[in-house]
């Protein structure tokens, strides 16, 4: 990273310290962090910077340089990207999905998985945008069913018979792939030695789910085509199409063949041409079709659309449940009963992703359709998008419930456990803090919530069933009205509300994630809450999904890197300070110093979920192993304050609670973390008229635990190795 000239209070000293901050997902100001209104950036740029206070002298009490850094705008920055981030949420989510997949034999099954649920979304995608194009538009409102004006006759297609009609508007869904694809091609501006090299892989993934796409297109169109009867040429076609569809599931469906660098070459290879083939054979499709002037087949919804459109979410909802029971098994004979089984986020992940795709896509042409009325002949679209409006609906409402039964069943174990926590913290409470006390109980409480996440999101996952046996029924040609009248006895009525009900649900989602998009990084208290989402989703790389947003990771942290070389060459140590998010930032940019930097280096961790929930739900990858190497890279200069009001950080090798039994002397894993009591005390300090706040999750840097443990890192840096 090209650092800036040194300007006025950033001469290189010898004898002193820089405390580097980086924030966690909140996002916030380098004002806010620095606690100060005057700040200059002394390296970076408008997306990611360094900054230092203004004044002649950055340093703070302690005599500490001062600095931070800011890297919120990575992930997003302008409103553009971030609507550009919405629309690929699920896409996002699945690539997530693959990072989240556990160590050991299993691994391997789930990557594989997670990488068909992602080709499967992509097809998906591109059957509603042809069901809109094709089915509504080309075939029901200029032929079997008239809509609205002016959608019934659009200009230039009163005279055209249905093949030419068909294959212009098949551009439409051609053109969302190659938007897919440009949004997939940005990048943000990586650092010259990123984190993670997967440009490649990337490259491959994307010529496999444009082939896929491009090729569930064909199908369509040529489906069609062969319902008014079959010629050699539709045939050939047809053939072709298919092998191609399956020769891209075949490439992500063999273990680690895309991965593996024995075989990049001749993964490379097989991508682009499948790439080639499928964009020549949609080429020749579309001229097939336009110029064959047979007539076709009188129906109301375009022949095959319904079958196709059936398969495709089908096969979503089977893979899921695939890869549920692939994680679900082993956890349920793991003698290991933790809050949160590592592995269990590989499933919760791909189920909501999943969820998302199927509700959007049957939300689009549930929507389209009436706004085009193009449904009135028949009452409704595709049999399985109607099906699948009545899974999102069963599912919500199931997961709604489940959430609150674990939320009301968990309350008491809970409260019980908060009260030990806060009668060992203040053990002689006065009787004018009992209010305070109750305060102070009910926040572990809440805090503590997390730790049951685990049996919540078994139940989410286990949900899946709901969609896999919706989409089986409508395999089977079955109405939900008719299968709920004779199965379970429920009035039709019941079903056509329950329709009506999961639509402007998925249209209220719609609204949702647009709304998100524009006020997310514009608003701090949205910014706050729900950017965690995106920051961690954009955290890791694109190994499922080559249309997900790229990883702002490979800037940051070889960025971080490269700064706190650059500080220790100029200075005496560097202290790095990270709070949530922040933290694991800092962790993976320890492991890339040099070890000249490292004997010059202390960390100092607060509000870290890097144990709590990081090594849970990216076990393979941040784990008690990865975490023991960072301490060891640095000589285990290495401090993490945690509380117990906080619902995200936590301890990272031990708890340290009160009453708890000492730590092993010999491990000095066991000397890292610091339980800080929260609030400090339960009554008003003299002369204030407020008793002191739970602090939570809040970073509070001022606050005399944390420059405690600051003036010991700063010792332990100014003490040489072996004295």
């Amino acid at each position: 990273m090209p650092q800036r000239p040194a300007r006025h209070g950033d001469q290189p000293r010898r004898d002193d310290l820089v405390e580097l901050r980086v924030h966690g997902v909140s996002g916030a100001r380098p004002s806010v962090v620095l606690h100060e209104t005057r700040v200059r950036q002394v390296a970076g740029d408008d997306s990611g910077g360094f900054h230092r206070r203004a004044g002649p002298d950055g340093t703070d009490p302690d005599g500490l340089t001062l600095e931070a850094y800011r890297w919120g705008d990575l992930p997003s920055g302008t409103v553009a990207r971030t609507l550009s981030m919405v629309f690929l949420l699920p896409f996002m989510l699945s690539n997530l999905a693959v990072w989240m997949r556990p160590a050991g034999r299993a691994a391997a099954g789930v990557t594989v998985l997670c990488r068909l649920l992602a080709l499967n979304l992509t097809v998906v995608y591109v059957v509603s945008i042809a069901g809109v194009a094709l089915d509504l538009l080309a075939w029901r409102c200029l032929g079997a069913a008239h809509c609205r004006a002016p959608f019934d006759t659009p200009a230039g297609f009163d005279d055209r018979h249905v093949g030419q009609r068909l294959a212009v508007l098949a551009l439409l869904p051609i053109a969302a792939v190659a938007l897919l694809r440009l949004l997939g091609t940005r990048r943000s501006r990586p650092s010259g030695n990123p984190l993670w090299a997967v440009e490649p892989l990337v490259g491959r993934l994307r010529a496999i789910h444009v082939a896929a796409a491009l090729a569930v297109l064909d199908l369509l169109l040529l489906t069609a085509r062969r319902g008014g009867g079959a010629t050699p040429a539709t045939t050939l076609l047809l053939t072709l199409s298919a092998a191609v569809l399956l020769a891209s599931v075949g490439l992500l469906a063999v273990p680690g063949l895309i991965d593996r660098a024995t075989t990049a070459r001749m993964s490379t290879w097989a991508a682009r041409a499948v790439g080639v083939v499928a964009a020549a054979l949609t080429v020749a499709t579309l001229v097939a079709v336009a110029s064959d002037e047979r007539g076709w087949p009188s129906s109301t919804a375009l022949p095959g659309y319904g079958a196709i459109t059936g398969a495709a979410l089908l096969g979503q909802m089977v893979l899921l449940v695939l890869l549920c029971g692939l994680v679900l098994w082993p956890l349920g004979r793991a003698r290991d009963r933790s809050a949160l089984p590592r592995g269990l986020g590989a499933t919760v992940i791909a189920a909501i992703a999943v969820g998302l795709t199927g509700a959007l896509s049957a939300g689009l042409v549930y929507q389209t359709g009436g706004l085009l009325g193009g449904f009135r002949s028949d009452g409704g679209p595709a049999l399985p998008y109607r099906w699948t409006i009545l899974a999102v609906f069963l599912h919500v409402a199931a997961a709604v419930l489940a959430c609150g039964a674990v939320t009301l069943l968990s309350w008491g174990r809970r409260r019980r456990a908060a009260e030990d926590i806060t009668a060992r913290d203040f053990p002689t409470s006065p009787p004018e803090a009992t209010g305070r006390l109750r305060e102070v109980s009910r926040a572990v409480a809440r805090a503590r919530f997390t730790e049951w996440l685990g049996r919540l999101a078994t139940v989410y996952a286990a949900l899946a069933v709901i969609g896999l046996a919706t989409s089986l029924l409508g395999q089977f040609g079955r109405e939900p009205g008719e299968v709920a009248w004779q199965v379970l006895g429920l009035p039709t009525w019941f079903v056509g509300m329950a329709l009506t009900g999961g639509t402007y649900l998925v249209t209220a989602v719609g609204l949702v994630l647009l709304s998100g998009g524009v006020f997310a990084y514009r608003t701090p208290w949205f910014r706050r809450h729900v950017g965690i989402l995106w920051d961690l989703g954009t955290f890791w790389p694109r190994a499922a999904h080559p249309f997900a947003p790229p990883s702002y990771a490979d800037r940051a942290v070889p960025e971080l890197a490269d700064r706190i070389t650059y500080l220790a060459d100029r200075h005496a140590g560097v202290l790095l300070c990270g709070h949530s998010h922040g933290s694991a930032l800092l962790a993976l940019a320890v492991l890339r110093l040099p070890p000249r930097t490292r004997r010059r280096v202390a960390l100092l961790t607060y509000g870290s979920p890097l144990d709590r929930l990081y090594a849970r739900l990216f076990p393979a990858y941040l784990n008690e192993t990865v975490l023991r190497e960072v301490g060891e890279r640095i000589g285990w200069r290495w401090l993490n304050l945690w509380r117990d009001t906080d619902p995200v950080g936590g301890w990272i090798f031990a708890a340290h609670r009160p009453g708890d039994p000492p730590p092993d002397a010999a491990d000095p894993a066991g000397r890292v973390d610091r339980r800080l009591r929260d609030p400090r005390d339960l009554l008003p300090p003299p002369g204030k008229r407020r008793p002191p706040p739970l602090r939570g999750h809040h970073p509070d840097e001022s606050a005399p635990e944390f420059r405690a443990a600051l003036r010991e890192l700063a010792g332990r840096l100014r003490v040489p190795d072996g004295e």
